[in-house]
């Protein structure tokens, strides 16, 4: 399973196509770098091919050199930037 590359102006600006026609994973850009990966699901995928898209995705990761702790400061950054944002 192969990935596309589409900047994330491009990646809002079609986003409903995605939504709802992706067959394949996507690595969305800003400015050329990889800031996050969008994985279609299906209502009739099965189990097998979400495991697929969980190893593609931790393949992806990793071939983007991200670390669990890059990941859980992703995460810190997010939530703090929603709490931010809530008030």
């Amino acid at each position: 399973m192969s990935s596309i590359s589409v900047g994330i102006r491009e990646f809002r600006a079609r986003l409903a196509e995605y939504l709802l026609e992706s067959d394949q994973p996507i690595a969305v850009t800003r400015h050329g770098s990889t800031i996050g990966y969008f994985i279609p699901a299906r209502a009739d995928l099965d189990r097998a091919s979400l495991k697929e898209a969980a190893a593609h995705m931790d393949a992806l990761l990793h071939r983007e050199g991200c670390t669990e702790k890059d990941l859980d400061e992703v995460t810190r950054d997010f939530r703090a930037w929603r709490k931010k944002r809530q008030k």
